[in-house]
C-alpha cells in the first residue's frame, strides 16, 4: 500500500488570503444579517453596504459597486482614504514597534506630534498637548484639565452642540435622540446656553443675554471652569459660530476666570480652510480638542492648551493605555505634512466656493423653495431642506429620500441637524475636480429622484 500522506497545514498568510477572498464573495445582505446577529443594536450604520476597499474619495463594496464618498468616515478623511504618505508612515512605524504605552516606555513620535500641534494651534503663548484615542476622550480630559486648573466644577455648553457619547460628554451634548435617550442621569454642574439661531429669531445678543441670565440663576460664574463650543456645529447642523459670539465669549471668560474650549474634533485640520476653525474669528481659546482628520483614518485625538493649564494635574493624572499610539502618531505627522505640502487649506476654501455655488444652482433648478440654506465654512458645508420657504418646516422625509437615492446611484451622504433635515458634506479635500463634479451630478439626480417620488406619492 502506498504510504498515507500527512496533511499539510496552510500557512497563516494563505489562511488570511482565503478569509479575505471568502469575505469578498459575500453580499451586502448576508453581511447585514450577520451584523444584526453579532453587533449591538445601538451601533447604527447609515449605509447598508459593506466596504471592501477604498482609495482617496472612492469606495467599493463587497459586491464590487463603486461609490463616491462625500461622508469621509464622518469628517475623518480630509486627506482621503489610504493617503500614500500616511500609509507609508504607518507601515514604517509598524516595522519598529506598535505599542509600549507612552506611560511605560515613551517614544519620539508622541513628542513630535505634540510639538507639531503646539505650533499649529492659535495663540501667542506656550502650549502643551495630551494625546488620547477618541474625540470623546479628548473632551473628557479637557474638562478634567479645566477643573483641575481652576478648582471649579461647572461647565457651560450650548444647545445643538455635540461633544461625544460617554456619560460626561453626553451631559455636554445638546441633543436627546438618539444620543441621550434613556441613559441618564448625567453628571452635575453642566449648564446649557442657547446657540444663536437666526431662523428662530435668536441673535448673538440674545444668546449672550441668556448666558448672563444663566450666571444669575444657575451657574455661579466663579464656580464655572470652562465654556465649550464647536466653532461649526457638527451634529447640530453645520452652523458656524459668528465671530462676534467668539469675541464676546473670550471677553466673558477673561472677566470671570473661565477657560474657553474650542471643540475642533470635526472642524479641524483644513476642513474649513484653516487648521482650526476658530482661526476664522481671530480668537485664541485656552484649550482645543481635536481628533478625526488629524491622522488620516488612524485613531488618535488630543487636547492642546496653554502650558500652565495643561500642567494642572500631577504625573499620572492624565493618560490612557493606548493614548498617542505610535502608529497613529506617525500617521498623524504624515497627514499634517500632506495637508501642508498639498496646500489643502486653500483647496478647502476653493472647494467650498465651488460646491456652495453648485448647490445653489441645483436647488433653484431641481427643488425650488425646498433648499432653505447652504451654510458652513470652507468645505464644511450643509444643505438644509424644508417643506416650503413660507413655514420653513424641516423636511426630514425629503432629506432621507435624497440620501437613499444618492446611495443607489453611488454617492455616500450623511444627514445632520437637530431634525435631521440637512445633508452635510465631508468629501476628502484630496478628491479631484472630476470626482467632485461627478458627486455633485449624482446629488442633483438624487434630488430629482426624491422630488419625483414626492410628486408621485402625492398623486396616489
Amino acid at each position: 500500500m502506498p504510504a498515507k500522506k500527512t496533511p499539510t497545514k496552510s500557512s497563516p498568510r494563505k489562511k488570511n488570503a482565503k478569509a479575505r477572498a471568502a469575505a469578498q464573495q459575500q453580499d451586502n445582505a448576508a453581511l447585514w444579517a450577520r451584523r444584526e446577529t453579532a453587533v449591538a443594536r445601538g451601533v447604527g450604520s447609515a449605509a447598508p453596504v459593506f466596504a471592501a476597499r477604498a482609495e482617496n474619495a472612492e469606495l467599493w463594496d463587497v459586491e464590487g459597486k463603486r461609490y463616491i464618498d462625500f461622508a469621509g468616515g464622518i469628517a475623518v478623511l480630509n486627506t482621503g482614504h489610504r493617503h500614500p504618505s500616511v500609509i507609508a508612515a504607518a507601515k514604517a512605524q509598524e516595522d519598529l514597534y506598535t505599542h509600549t504605552s507612552f506611560q511605560v516606555v515613551p517614544y519620539e513620535p508622541y513628542i513630535a506630534l505634540a510639538e507639531k500641534l503646539n505650533a499649529l494651534a492659535p495663540g501667542d503663548f506656550a502650549k502643551k498637548t495630551l494625546l488620547v484615542t477618541t474625540g470623546a476622550e479628548a473632551v473628557e480630559n479637557a474638562v478634567k484639565i479645566a477643573r483641575a486648573h481652576t478648582g471649579r466644577p461647572g461647565v457651560i455648553a450650548f444647545t445643538a452642540g455635540y461633544h461625544g457619547r460617554t456619560l460626561l460628554t453626553l451631559g455636554l451634548t445638546g441633543k436627546v435622540n438618539p444620543y441621550k435617550k434613556d441613559v441618564g442621569p448625567f453628571p452635575s454642574d453642566i449648564f446649557r446656553a442657547p446657540f444663536p439661531d437666526t431662523r428662530a429669531g435668536l441673535t448673538v445678543s440674545d444668546s449672550l443675554r441668556a448666558l448672563e441670565t444663566l450666571f444669575l440663576t444657575d451657574a455661579q460664574p466663579d464656580r464655572v471652569a470652562a465654556i465649550i463650543l464647536e466653532p461649526v456645529l457638527g451634529e447640530g447642523g453645520y452652523h458656524p459660530v459668528p465671530t462676534e459670539m467668539w469675541q464676546a465669549l473670550r471677553a466673558i471668560c477673561d472677566k470671570h476666570g473661565i477657560l474657553l474650549i474650542s471643540d475642533e474634533i470635526q472642524a479641524g485640520f483644513a476642513r474649513t480652510g484653516t487648521w482650526f476653525a476658530i482661526e476664522h474669528s481671530g480668537v485664541a481659546p485656552d484649550l482645543i480638542t481635536c481628533a478625526k482628520s488629524m491622522a488620516g483614518g488612524y485613531p488618535v485625538a488630543g487636547v492642546i492648551g496653554r502650558a500652565e493649564v495643561m500642567d494642572a494635574l500631577e504625573p499620572g493624572g492624565l493618560g490612557g493605555t493606548y493614548g498617542g499610539n505610535p502608529v497613529a502618531c506617525a500617521a498623524a505627522l504624515a497627514a499634517i505634512e500632506a495637508i501642508e505640502s498639498e496646500d489643502l487649506l486653500a483647496r478647502s476654501t476653493a472647494l467650498g466656493d465651488t460646491m456652495r455655488a453648485r448647490f445653489a444652482d441645483i436647488g433653484a433648478r431641481v427643488a425650488p423653495f425646498r433648499m432653505w440654506d447652504i451654510r458652513g465654512l470652507g468645505a464644511m458645508l450643509a444643505v438644509e431642506f424644508v417643506t416650503d420657504f413660507g413655514t420653513a418646516t424641516p423636511d426630514v422625509a425629503l432629506t432621507k429620500s435624497v440620501i437613499a437615492h444618492a446611495l443607489k446611484r453611488g454617492l455616500i451622504l450623511l444627514s445632520c441637524g437637530m431634525h435631521g433635515n440637512a445633508v452635510r458634506i465631508m468629501v476628502p479635500l484630496t478628491a479631484s475636480d472630476a470626482i467632485i463634479e461627478e458627486g455633485l451630478a449624482i446629488f442633483e439626480a438624487a434630488l430629482a429622484d426624491a422630488m419625483a417620488d414626492e410628486i408621485r406619492h402625492a398623486a396616489e
